[in-house]
């Protein structure tokens, strides 16, 4: 009998060594997830695993795989804290391939950590799907393994340009933005629109995320008088610079935010009378007409106790994604693994997803985005018009 055993364990250990590409329990596939569960960026790591785990358990309870390589087994996600610290992503990714031998890469929520998966998927050819970091560097970087299924920080703001032309109609505009990845993309997005738009960028200034105070910055732009003030930042940040720019008396015709920590749901709550009527670019909200958003808001609210913002409704998709990608793969090669992914084609709570080739971008969804904006304390959606949940509050009362 003993002899048994030690064929059967040696069998188990030659298939993993002979090709195997993921080492798996007896009926549980584990996917290894990047991603900020402590530190600065906690409350957007958290919104993830949140929606991916609220993912993870439909699937399961509907059966698990039921086709492909992968037939009649679970999914279990397995968290990898990094930590919001620059530098971990890419160690935590290389693990993943090298040591736990995971099929494919998720995770990594700033634009800093999706710089960092990137290359590493480049390197193995281990194919990396990411439903965050909204660089647009990511995909035009021509790695053929790196699929993004949320949109870039061009994309992001398109709907937000499209308000700010038909309704805004400013002349002026200043930029703030935070000292990273994701503030430099997006500030430099606003700059492409502003020139292309004919609107003169009077004060364009980074800052040092998580300082503990902006008045300096905040009363140089304050002097320049700009129609719009445009800012980029993560939660606290942005909380920090509204409430600030309200007790200096900054009154420019409209505040806006390039999504991240202005969509979070905690945002309205903490900065209080200071958010008010404040807009924001953002990528989803329960109101919009894809199959499910409101069902999945509505469980998100019932499971959690919290509202989900679209960080929450990202992650849950990207697990969509990702199972229907590995019961439509021919093996779990990274060859084949990136066929399915590249063949992808279907409807989400999020967005539709298909990765393909545009422009300057490589395996890039096209998401179409939108403007909300803090009415008596809580998050509408106001733009575009034929999805719009409220009238715009515009012009701004005294």
């Amino acid at each position: 009998m003993r002899r048994v055993w030690v064929g059967v364990v040696l069998l188990m250990c030659a298939v993993l060594l002979a090709g195997g590409t993921i080492v798996l329990a007896a009926d549980t596939v584990k996917l290894g997830v990047v991603e900020p569960l402590t530190g600065s960026l906690k409350s957007f790591g958290d919104q993830i695993q949140k929606g991916m785990m609220m993912s993870q358990d439909e699937f399961n309870a509907k059966g698990g795989f039921t086709k492909g390589p992968l037939a009649g087994k679970q999914l279990e996600l397995v968290f990898v804290d990094n930590e919001s610290t620059k530098g971990k992503s890419a160690a935590i990714a290389e693990q993943f391939v090298t040591v736990d031998k995971y099929p494919i890469i998720l995770g990594g929520y700033s634009s800093t950590d999706v710089l960092e998966i990137g290359p590493v998927a480049e390197k193995t050819g281990v194919p990396y799907l990411t439903n965050s970091g909204a660089t647009d560097k990511l995909s035009q970087m021509g790695i053929k393994s790196v699929f993004r299924m949320n949109p870039t920080s061009t994309q992001y703001i398109a709907g937000l340009d499209d308000f700010l032309t038909n309704v805004v109609k400013p002349k002026t505009l200043a930029i703030l933005y935070e000292d990273t990845d994701y503030g430099k993309s997006t500030s430099a997005s606003m700059r492409t629109f502003c020139q292309k738009a004919g609107l003169q960028v009077v004060f364009d200034e980074a800052y040092a995320a998580k300082s503990p105070d902006y008045n300096v910055m905040l009363l140089k732009m304050k002097a320049t008088n700009p129609d719009v003030v445009f800012m980029v930042s993560y939660l606290m940040d942005a909380i920090l610079l509204t409430k600030q720019a309200k007790e200096l008396g900054i009154k420019p015709k409209i505040f806006a935010g390039g999504a991240a920590g202005f969509v979070m749901p905690e945002y309205p709550v903490q900065a209080g009378a200071a958010a008010e009527n404040v807009i924001t670019a953002d990528l989803w909200a329960p109101d919009v007409k894809y199959a499910g958003a409101k069902e999945f808001a509505a469980a998100f609210r019932t499971r959690y106790n919290m509202e989900a913002s679209y960080h929450g409704a990202q992650a849950y998709a990207v697990i969509k994604v990702v199972v229907d990608v590995l019961e439509r793969a021919a093996s779990l090669s990274p060859a084949d693994i990136s066929a399915a992914l590249k063949a992808t084609d279907m409807a989400t709570i999020f967005a539709p997803v298909q990765f393909g080739d545009f422009e300057n971008y490589t395996n890039q969804n096209r998401v179409p985005t939108l403007v909300r904006q803090v009415q008596k304390g809580k998050m509408v959606t106001v733009w575009p018009k034929e999805i719009a949940e409220f009238p715009y509050v515009y012009p701004l009362p005294e």
